[in-house]
């Protein structure tokens, strides 16, 4: 099944594949555009300060947060985006990254998505890091 929304992007969910909880196992660009690469994000105000020690709810918020802001700067917003990459502490705990992100991207938000265990992150209090490649149409 493939579904296209007003972005010129196109949800890819191939038979015989399961179907993704809130991801398209592809999703393709089909219009001229700029591409947006974010870094990925963690839990740092904007002062450099960690918001949620501990919390791995309140820190994936400050995170979408970071990469709303991101999106921003670059003139894209989550629609734009075509690719998420999602660096958890513990996977077991992706639900919990699922409802906040849930609750604030936009209904319909299935980028193409890789989730991975990290040991660690950069700083020992992260619990979480995601970065994003969007396609903005021209």
């Amino acid at each position: 099944m493939n579904d296209h929304d007003t972005t010129g992007l196109r949800k890819i969910s191939p038979p015989g594949l399961a179907p993704g909880s809130g991801y398209s196992h592809a999703v393709s660009a089909d219009v001229p555009g700029r591409l947006v690469a974010v870094s990925g994000q963690v839990a740092l105000d904007a002062a450099g300060n960690l918001v949620g020690p501990g919390d791995l709810a309140v820190q994936t918020r400050q995170v979408l947060a970071n990469l709303h802001a991101a999106l921003a700067a670059a003139d894209a917003d989550w629609r734009h985006v075509i690719k998420l990459g999602y660096y958890l502490r513990d996977a077991g705990q992706v639900a919990v990254v699922r409802a906040v992100r849930d609750e604030i991207v936009p209904p319909g938000f299935a980028p193409a998505s890789t989730l991975v265990e990290v040991s660690r992150l950069f700083r020992d209090d992260l619990l979480v890091e995601i970065d994003a490649l969007a396609v903005v149409p021209a």
